[in-house]
Protein backbone atom coordinates (compact mmCIF):
# COMPACT_ATOMS: atom_id res chain seq x y z
CA UNK A 1 0.00 0.00 0.00
CA UNK A 2 1.08 3.50 -0.97
CA UNK A 3 1.10 6.33 1.42
CA UNK A 4 0.50 10.06 0.76
CA UNK A 5 4.57 10.40 1.10
CA UNK A 6 4.58 8.46 -2.58
CA UNK A 7 2.92 10.77 -3.91
CA UNK A 8 5.59 13.68 -3.31
CA UNK A 9 8.71 14.22 -5.32
CA UNK A 10 11.92 13.14 -4.38
CA UNK A 11 14.52 15.82 -3.40
CA UNK A 12 18.03 14.89 -3.80
CA UNK A 13 21.06 16.98 -3.29
CA UNK A 14 22.28 19.78 -6.14
CA UNK A 15 24.46 17.61 -8.84
CA UNK A 16 23.60 14.28 -7.66
CA UNK A 17 22.67 11.62 -10.06
CA UNK A 18 18.93 9.90 -9.90
CA UNK A 19 18.70 6.97 -8.62
CA UNK A 20 17.79 3.85 -10.85
CA UNK A 21 14.00 2.91 -11.01
CA UNK A 22 12.75 5.69 -9.86
CA UNK A 23 9.09 6.59 -11.21
CA UNK A 24 9.13 10.42 -10.70
CA UNK A 25 11.82 12.65 -11.63
CA UNK A 26 13.83 13.51 -9.04
CA UNK A 27 12.93 17.74 -8.18
CA UNK A 28 16.67 19.95 -7.14
CA UNK A 29 16.37 21.38 -3.77
CA UNK A 30 17.14 25.12 -4.24
CA UNK A 31 20.38 26.13 -1.87
CA UNK A 32 18.56 27.78 1.15
CA UNK A 33 19.54 31.36 1.79
CA UNK A 34 20.66 33.28 4.51
CA UNK A 35 18.36 35.32 6.99
CA UNK A 36 20.18 38.01 5.73
CA UNK A 37 21.77 39.50 2.33
CA UNK A 38 25.30 38.68 4.07
CA UNK A 39 24.71 35.04 3.03
CA UNK A 40 25.61 34.47 -0.95
CA UNK A 41 23.51 31.88 -2.73
CA UNK A 42 26.13 29.21 -2.23
CA UNK A 43 25.82 29.83 1.61
CA UNK A 44 29.21 31.50 1.94
CA UNK A 45 28.96 34.23 4.42
CA UNK A 46 30.63 37.49 2.84
CA UNK A 47 31.85 40.36 4.46
CA UNK A 48 30.09 42.75 6.25
CA UNK A 49 30.68 46.25 5.50
CA UNK A 50 31.01 48.57 8.29
CA UNK A 51 28.91 51.35 8.82
CA UNK A 52 30.12 55.04 7.28
CA UNK A 53 30.88 56.18 10.32
CA UNK A 54 32.93 53.47 11.34
CA UNK A 55 35.05 53.10 8.55
CA UNK A 56 35.75 57.00 8.65
CA UNK A 57 36.50 57.04 12.40
CA UNK A 58 38.77 54.35 11.37
CA UNK A 59 40.95 55.88 8.37
CA UNK A 60 40.96 58.96 10.55
CA UNK A 61 42.63 57.23 13.33
CA UNK A 62 44.36 55.17 11.06
CA UNK A 63 45.84 58.46 9.61
CA UNK A 64 46.68 60.01 13.16
CA UNK A 65 48.37 57.10 13.91
CA UNK A 66 50.33 56.86 10.90
CA UNK A 67 51.31 61.51 11.57
CA UNK A 68 52.71 59.93 14.60
CA UNK A 69 54.30 57.54 14.50
CA UNK A 70 58.01 58.90 13.98
CA UNK A 71 56.88 61.36 17.29
CA UNK A 72 56.57 57.60 19.10
CA UNK A 73 59.40 55.61 17.87
CA UNK A 74 61.30 59.23 18.95
CA UNK A 75 59.95 58.78 22.22
CA UNK A 76 59.94 55.23 22.89
CA UNK A 77 64.54 55.58 21.27
CA UNK A 78 64.54 57.98 24.13
CA UNK A 79 63.52 55.70 26.51
CA UNK A 80 65.57 53.67 25.99
CA UNK A 81 68.70 54.79 26.12
CA UNK A 82 67.13 56.28 30.04
CA UNK A 83 66.32 52.89 30.67
CA UNK A 84 69.98 51.43 29.43
CA UNK A 85 72.03 54.37 31.23
CA UNK A 86 69.82 54.05 34.58
CA UNK A 87 70.74 50.40 34.31
CA UNK A 88 74.16 50.71 33.82
CA UNK A 89 75.11 53.06 36.49
CA UNK A 90 73.11 51.56 39.23
CA UNK A 91 75.66 48.38 38.58
CA UNK A 92 78.52 51.01 39.43
CA UNK A 93 78.98 50.59 42.90
CA UNK A 94 78.46 47.19 42.98
CA UNK A 95 80.82 43.91 42.61
CA UNK A 96 82.49 42.76 40.75
CA UNK A 97 84.14 45.72 39.25
CA UNK A 98 86.13 43.76 37.19
CA UNK A 99 88.67 46.64 36.16
CA UNK A 100 90.11 44.96 33.15
CA UNK A 101 86.76 45.68 31.30
CA UNK A 102 87.49 49.54 32.01
CA UNK A 103 91.12 48.87 30.99
CA UNK A 104 90.53 47.88 27.66
CA UNK A 105 87.83 50.37 27.34
CA UNK A 106 90.43 53.20 28.23
CA UNK A 107 92.38 51.57 25.24
CA UNK A 108 89.83 50.99 22.72
CA UNK A 109 88.30 54.91 22.98
CA UNK A 110 90.98 56.25 24.28
CA UNK A 111 94.91 55.76 23.15
CA UNK A 112 93.44 54.21 19.80
CA UNK A 113 91.72 56.81 18.62
CA UNK A 114 94.81 59.01 19.65
CA UNK A 115 96.23 59.32 16.38
CA UNK A 116 93.21 60.53 14.37
CA UNK A 117 92.39 62.80 16.74
CA UNK A 118 96.02 64.21 16.71
CA UNK A 119 96.31 64.28 12.92
CA UNK A 120 92.09 66.37 12.61
CA UNK A 121 93.56 68.19 15.45
CA UNK A 122 97.00 69.72 14.03
CA UNK A 123 95.05 70.22 10.62
CA UNK A 124 92.09 72.38 12.09
CA UNK A 125 94.27 74.76 13.75
CA UNK A 126 96.21 75.36 10.76
CA UNK A 127 93.38 75.80 8.46
CA UNK A 128 91.36 78.37 10.76
CA UNK A 129 94.89 80.35 11.37
CA UNK A 130 94.94 80.75 7.93
CA UNK A 131 91.77 81.61 7.25
CA UNK A 132 92.16 84.23 10.62
CA UNK A 133 95.22 85.37 9.16
CA UNK A 134 93.97 86.22 6.15
CA UNK A 135 90.73 87.87 7.18
CA UNK A 136 92.48 89.91 9.85
CA UNK A 137 95.36 91.33 7.54
CA UNK A 138 92.58 93.33 5.79
CA UNK A 139 92.80 95.27 8.98
CA UNK A 140 96.49 95.13 10.08
CA UNK A 141 95.49 93.03 13.03
CA UNK A 142 96.69 89.65 11.66
CA UNK A 143 98.35 89.21 15.64
CA UNK A 144 95.12 88.35 16.65
CA UNK A 145 94.59 85.33 14.63
CA UNK A 146 96.18 83.50 17.63
CA UNK A 147 93.59 84.55 19.78
CA UNK A 148 90.71 83.97 17.98
CA UNK A 149 91.50 80.29 16.85
CA UNK A 150 92.60 79.67 20.44
CA UNK A 151 88.87 80.76 21.72
CA UNK A 152 87.38 78.51 18.96
CA UNK A 153 89.21 75.91 19.16
CA UNK A 154 88.87 75.89 23.31
CA UNK A 155 85.51 76.39 23.40
CA UNK A 156 83.75 74.23 20.24
CA UNK A 157 85.94 72.89 17.89
CA UNK A 158 88.19 71.09 20.10
CA UNK A 159 85.24 68.82 21.93
CA UNK A 160 83.39 69.04 18.84
CA UNK A 161 85.60 67.34 16.04
CA UNK A 162 86.97 65.23 18.74
CA UNK A 163 83.60 63.64 19.70
CA UNK A 164 82.62 63.66 16.06
CA UNK A 165 85.60 61.59 15.10
CA UNK A 166 85.02 59.31 18.45
CA UNK A 167 81.23 58.42 16.96
CA UNK A 168 82.91 57.81 13.68
CA UNK A 169 85.39 55.73 15.11
CA UNK A 170 84.60 54.19 18.91
CA UNK A 171 81.34 54.92 18.49
CA UNK A 172 80.75 52.75 15.21
CA UNK A 173 83.59 49.80 16.47
CA UNK A 174 80.95 49.62 19.38
CA UNK A 175 77.94 49.39 17.95
CA UNK A 176 79.53 46.80 15.42
CA UNK A 177 81.01 44.83 17.98
CA UNK A 178 77.74 44.36 20.67
CA UNK A 179 75.63 43.85 17.46
CA UNK A 180 77.75 40.81 16.63
CA UNK A 181 77.74 39.54 19.80
CA UNK A 182 73.72 39.84 19.84
CA UNK A 183 73.38 38.45 16.88
CA UNK A 184 75.12 35.21 17.73
CA UNK A 185 73.99 35.10 20.51
CA UNK A 186 77.26 35.98 22.95
CA UNK A 187 75.26 38.30 24.90
CA UNK A 188 72.37 35.94 26.11
CA UNK A 189 75.74 33.04 27.03
CA UNK A 190 76.76 36.00 29.17
CA UNK A 191 73.15 35.67 30.89
CA UNK A 192 73.01 32.01 31.00
CA UNK A 193 76.42 32.11 32.98
CA UNK A 194 74.68 34.71 35.33
CA UNK A 195 76.88 37.65 34.05
CA UNK A 196 74.89 40.92 33.71
CA UNK A 197 75.55 41.59 29.87
CA UNK A 198 75.15 45.59 30.93
CA UNK A 199 77.63 45.69 33.83
CA UNK A 200 79.86 43.19 31.62
CA UNK A 201 79.89 45.60 28.36
CA UNK A 202 78.56 48.95 28.25
CA UNK A 203 79.35 50.24 32.27
CA UNK A 204 83.17 49.76 31.26
CA UNK A 205 82.31 51.69 28.07
CA UNK A 206 80.79 55.03 29.34
CA UNK A 207 82.80 55.36 32.49
CA UNK A 208 86.25 54.85 29.86
CA UNK A 209 84.43 57.11 27.51
CA UNK A 210 84.12 59.88 30.09
CA UNK A 211 87.45 59.76 31.11
CA UNK A 212 89.33 59.60 28.00
CA UNK A 213 87.50 62.57 25.85
CA UNK A 214 88.23 65.38 27.89
CA UNK A 215 92.21 64.23 27.81
CA UNK A 216 91.72 63.85 23.84
CA UNK A 217 89.56 67.06 23.42
CA UNK A 218 93.04 68.78 25.21
CA UNK A 219 95.00 67.39 23.17
CA UNK A 220 93.23 68.29 20.32
CA UNK A 221 93.62 72.02 21.45
CA UNK A 222 96.99 71.92 22.32
CA UNK A 223 98.22 70.16 18.44
CA UNK A 224 95.72 72.67 16.77
CA UNK A 225 97.31 75.45 18.33
CA UNK A 226 100.50 74.16 17.31
CA UNK A 227 99.25 74.04 14.06
CA UNK A 228 98.00 77.44 13.96
CA UNK A 229 101.70 79.02 15.50
CA UNK A 230 103.50 76.81 12.27
CA UNK A 231 101.03 78.49 9.80
CA UNK A 232 100.95 82.51 11.51
CA UNK A 233 104.11 82.47 12.26
CA UNK A 234 106.55 80.50 10.42
CA UNK A 235 104.60 80.70 7.24
CA UNK A 236 102.95 84.02 7.03
CA UNK A 237 105.04 86.02 9.33
CA UNK A 238 102.84 87.57 12.27
CA UNK A 239 105.15 88.38 15.23
CA UNK A 240 105.26 85.74 17.44
CA UNK A 241 105.21 88.43 20.09
CA UNK A 242 101.68 89.76 19.43
CA UNK A 243 100.73 86.34 18.50
CA UNK A 244 101.26 85.03 21.61
CA UNK A 245 100.56 88.00 23.66
CA UNK A 246 96.91 88.09 21.87
CA UNK A 247 96.67 84.14 22.74
CA UNK A 248 97.59 84.74 26.57
CA UNK A 249 94.65 87.71 26.65
CA UNK A 250 91.96 86.53 24.64
CA UNK A 251 91.73 82.77 25.55
CA UNK A 252 90.94 82.25 29.09
CA UNK A 253 91.21 79.39 31.70
CA UNK A 254 87.40 78.94 31.61
CA UNK A 255 87.24 78.57 28.02
CA UNK A 256 89.20 75.60 28.30
CA UNK A 257 87.32 74.37 31.05
CA UNK A 258 84.11 74.78 29.16
CA UNK A 259 85.47 72.91 26.59
CA UNK A 260 85.85 69.79 28.76
CA UNK A 261 83.35 69.47 30.15
CA UNK A 262 81.68 69.26 27.16
CA UNK A 263 83.78 66.74 26.12
CA UNK A 264 82.62 64.31 29.28
CA UNK A 265 78.83 64.79 27.84
CA UNK A 266 79.95 64.19 24.45
CA UNK A 267 81.80 61.26 25.13
CA UNK A 268 78.82 59.97 27.19
CA UNK A 269 76.50 59.80 25.19
CA UNK A 270 78.77 58.62 21.57
CA UNK A 271 79.16 55.60 23.40
CA UNK A 272 75.52 55.42 24.99
CA UNK A 273 74.50 55.39 21.61
CA UNK A 274 76.76 53.29 19.79
CA UNK A 275 76.20 50.45 23.17
CA UNK A 276 72.19 50.77 22.80
CA UNK A 277 72.39 50.57 18.74
CA UNK A 278 74.87 47.58 19.31
CA UNK A 279 72.94 45.83 22.36
CA UNK A 280 69.43 46.09 20.22
CA UNK A 281 70.67 45.03 17.06
CA UNK A 282 68.27 42.65 14.92
CA UNK A 283 67.69 40.98 11.29
CA UNK A 284 71.68 39.47 11.37
CA UNK A 285 74.40 41.46 9.34
CA UNK A 286 71.72 43.66 8.02
CA UNK A 287 70.75 44.81 11.03
CA UNK A 288 74.24 44.97 12.44
CA UNK A 289 75.06 47.00 9.45
CA UNK A 290 72.17 49.45 10.07
CA UNK A 291 72.78 49.97 13.44
CA UNK A 292 76.45 50.86 12.59
CA UNK A 293 75.22 53.49 10.05
CA UNK A 294 72.77 54.91 12.91
CA UNK A 295 74.93 54.90 15.73
CA UNK A 296 77.18 57.40 13.86
CA UNK A 297 74.40 59.35 12.50
CA UNK A 298 72.63 59.48 15.72
CA UNK A 299 76.52 60.28 17.94
CA UNK A 300 76.95 62.85 15.46
CA UNK A 301 73.57 64.97 15.80
CA UNK A 302 73.38 64.19 19.25
CA UNK A 303 76.57 65.79 19.67
CA UNK A 304 76.02 68.95 17.92
CA UNK A 305 72.32 69.64 18.99
CA UNK A 306 73.81 68.77 22.74
CA UNK A 307 76.98 71.67 21.65
CA UNK A 308 74.16 74.92 21.44
CA UNK A 309 72.41 73.80 24.95
CA UNK A 310 75.15 72.79 26.80
CA UNK A 311 77.31 76.60 25.58
CA UNK A 312 73.73 78.30 26.21
CA UNK A 313 74.05 76.68 30.23
CA UNK A 314 77.87 77.18 30.58
CA UNK A 315 78.34 80.81 29.26
CA UNK A 316 75.02 81.34 31.70
CA UNK A 317 77.24 79.74 34.46
CA UNK A 318 80.93 80.42 33.95
CA UNK A 319 80.03 83.80 31.67
CA UNK A 320 82.83 85.33 29.29
CA UNK A 321 85.39 88.05 30.18
CA UNK A 322 88.73 89.25 29.92
CA UNK A 323 91.80 87.57 30.93
CA UNK A 324 94.32 85.07 29.74
CA UNK A 325 96.48 82.01 30.61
Amino acid sequence: MSGPADDEPTQVRPGAAPEAGASKPPVVAPPALGDDLNTSLTGEERPRKPPLGDSLGGAVWAGVKDAGAPIHRFLEMVGGHLILTARALSWLPRRPYRPKNYLDALEYIGFASLPIVLLVGVFTGAVLSLQSVAAFRQFGLESFAGGTTGKALSIELAPVMTALMLAGRAGAGIATELGTMRISEQIDALESMAVNPIQFLVLPRLIASMIVTPILSLLFFVVGMGGAYIVAVLLEGVDQGQWVANLREIVLLTDVLQGLIKSVFFGFMVTLIGCYQGFNATGGGRGVGMGTTRAVVMGSVTVLVMDYFLTDILLTILGTGKGGL
